[in-house]
């Protein structure tokens, strides 16, 4: 089932993401994001952080993209998720989201949030595609240039269920 849902995605694996996994989890944060965690927040996250889950995407045994999460109570919260822009354009952000979202249901999460910003379509499109609905703006959020902050939410699957079940059900 696996292979037939992801065909291009042999190679992929996941796994949590460790404290020696900073230094390169700072090369991808750097070149995904205009504001960049510093290398102590990652630290802080996975060391002090007890709502903290955070996994890496590895190909071939090479970290190539990650994604984070707080989980409270039944609802998780994405704190951030890349890929190497080398990597991009393979649906591997797909693959990552949709194995962060697995996690969440696992973790007995009902519903997950993110912002995104309100300029970057791509992203957008694709939490549209696995079930994120806009849900309002926080004003201002990034401090690099104020730009407004897309709220999105999904419903995640229960625990143990199919995963990408609901996938094609809605169309954008």
């Amino acid at each position: 089932m696996e292979q037939e849902m992801y065909p291009n995605h042999e190679g992929l694996s996941f796994r949590q993401m460790a404290v020696d996994d900073i230094p390169d989890v700072m090369v991808i944060e750097h070149e995904s994001f205009t504001l960049p965690w510093t290398e102590e927040a990652f630290r802080n996250e996975l060391t002090q952080n007890h709502f903290a889950r955070y996994m890496i995407m590895q190909y071939l045994g090479q970290p190539v993209g990650y994604a984070g999460m707080w989980t409270v109570i039944d609802e998780a919260h994405v704190t951030n998720i890349a890929v190497l822009r080398a990597y991009r354009g393979r649906k591997w952000g797909e693959r990552l989201l949709r194995e962060l979202m697995k996690t969440a249901s696992d973790l007995g999460m009902q519903r997950m949030t993110l912002e995104v910003r309100v300029s970057n379509e791509v992203a957008q499109n694709l939490y549209r595609k696995l079930g994120f609905k806009p849900a309002g703006l926080r004003k201002g959020y990034y401090s690099d240039n104020q730009e407004d902050a897309l709220i999105m939410w999904a419903e995640l699957p229960e625990r143990g269920s199919a995963q990408g079940s609901r996938e094609g059900s809605e169309t954008y």
